[in-house]
């Protein structure tokens, strides 16, 4: 068979990993051969694509982003783009895409999976909160490295006596905040699926100070709202991509200058942004996105189209594109309850995540 392969959305580590394991199962097993489209479903309705075989995947594992590179494009926002994409799919001999991305890029696949392509979906978000799986590859690497960013936040913090709020992606769910806010030892921390009260946070820090802990750490997603205010995320620009979403950005440095205002400590944020992304993916990432990899591979040649193959457990399973897409998957009240139970709450009479 001759499958086309794609990653679209933001980067993380793992993608390579995928890839590779798409092509080496691929042509070792099935004799099959590959066309990568360059930059997401860009390259689909630009008809940008190059030839991919084992040589062009040797070396990748270790590797960070994408060697088909990336992009945030939806063809649904570009007249007649849907069908430039399948007639550029048939017109490269296409006999079925792996797609690698998360419910944005699979929203596509879906598209398309109605227009009679062959198509299956591989999950992808750093944030995790792709519906259907237990764990997305390059999660567990922006946990590692967020948790050893606030591991080092923590020495300066007490050196000097200061607050530090740390700032993680997350746009609608706390994945990364509550397993490095917790592995990291953080004071407070702050997701979207639990609205905060400045005030109370405030409390907390002071609370801390009054018995001789003169630091605190506080870690918060980017995503996290205020619980008196009118539900809006902080952002760094008014303008959306082509999938509606907002840049989200600064809410660390505003939850910094408030604290400061109400207890009079210095405060400080740090905002790891990119840093997350970056980087060889872990172990553990890269275990899963080559099971994720030979798993998509394996679905094509069983013809189970529409699909996309998801964790359960310690099983590759697969699911409906469309089931996939359908909601977000959102941090569970058991790891809220964990979080939570590690805060110096006495007194406080509402409830902060």
């Amino acid at each position: 068979m001759k499958i086309g392969i794609l990653t679209g959305g933001g980067d993380c580590p793992g993608l390579n990993a995928v890839i590779r394991a798409v092509v080496r199962k691929g042509t070792f097993h099935y004799n099959d051969e590959f066309v990568g489209f360059l930059e997401g479903w860009r390259g689909v309705l630009e008809n940008n694509a190059r030839p991919l075989d084992l040589e062009s995947v040797a070396g990748i594992l270790p590797r960070g982003g994408t060697i088909l590179r990336t992009s945030r494009t939806n063809p649904s926002k570009t007249e007649n783009g849907i069908d430039r994409c399948v007639e550029n799919l048939r017109k490269n001999g296409i006999d079925a895409l792996v797609v690698i991305g998360g419910d944005d890029t699979q929203s596509i696949s879906q598209k398309l999976f109605e227009r009679g392509i062959k198509v299956v979906g591989v999950p992808k978000t750093i944030d995790n909160d792709l519906s259907g799986t237990d764990f997305c590859f390059g999660f567990d690497t922006a946990v590692t490295i967020a948790t050893e960013a606030i591991d080092r936040v923590h020495t300066t913090a007490e050196a000097h006596n200061r607050v530090i709020v740390v700032e993680v992606m997350g746009r609608d769910s706390g994945w990364i905040a509550t397993y490095s806010g917790v592995a990291g030892g953080a004071d407070v921390i702050l997701i979207p699926e639990r609205p905060f009260n400045v005030d109370e946070i405030s409390e907390i820090v002071k609370r801390r100070h009054n018995r001789g802990r003169y630091f605190s750490v506080i870690v918060v997603a980017e995503g996290a709202r205020l619980a008196d205010g009118d539900g809006s995320q902080a952002t760094t620009a008014q303008t959306k991509d082509q999938f509606g979403h907002v840049r989200l950005g600064g809410i660390g440095n505003a939850l910094a200058a408030e604290i400061e205002k109400r207890t009079g400590f210095e405060t400080r944020a740090v905002v790891l942004g990119h840093i997350q992304r970056g980087g060889s993916p872990t172990a553990f990432d890269r275990m899963l996105a080559t099971r994720y990899g030979v798993g998509a591979i394996d679905l094509v040649h069983q013809e189970k189209f529409g699909q996309m193959v998801v964790l359960r457990g310690n099983h590759i399973e697969s699911i409906p594109i469309i089931e996939s897409i359908a909601k977000t998957s959102y941090v569970s009240p058991e790891l809220i309850d964990v979080a939570l139970s590690l805060q110096d709450r006495r007194g406080n009479k509402k409830t902060a995540a």
